[in-house]
């Protein structure tokens, strides 16, 4: 079995979200933190260097890899702040369209700041998105 190059750290989340240079981004990144640990009752962890996860789930596939990854997570990057929505978005339709402004990946939401979306509707697709990957990966 192959094993994952980004795996959980000791590194604190406080001193990740300390690092942060831009006061706004910051400020967001504490308020997305903060989210996160309360819609996963997870508190975060450090995945490498750049990721805060919560929660965590062992994935096996029927190719025969397997390993485990955060439930939820988010990193703040140099364009975007990237939340790690496990699950992906195919379900999601409806509520991608009450989110605001965002752009997706496979299972990345990109936002540039936490203004610019609906903070109850992200706070549903965490929620949705944990249930999903739980259901899963029994």
């Amino acid at each position: 079995m192959a094993t994952l190059k980004t795996q959980p750290t000791d590194q604190l989340v406080e001193d990740y979200l300390g690092s942060i240079k831009d006061e706004l981004r910051a400020k967001d990144c504490r308020s997305i933190h903060q989210i996160m640990q309360e819609v996963s009752g997870a508190p975060g962890t450090m995945w490498g260097a750049n990721i805060v996860g919560y929660g965590s789930y062992h994935y096996k596939y029927e190719s025969g890899r397997e390993g485990d990854w955060m439930l939820v997570g988010f990193s703040n990057r140099k364009r975007y702040i990237s939340l790690y929505i496990m699950s992906g978005f195919d379900a999601f339709d409806s509520l991608l369209g009450q989110l605001g402004k965002h752009k997706t990946g496979k299972s990345c939401l990109y936002i540039n700041k936490l203004k610019d979306i609906e903070e109850s509707v992200l706070r549903e697709m965490i929620a949705s998105s944990i249930e999903k990957i739980k259901q899963r990966y029994k």
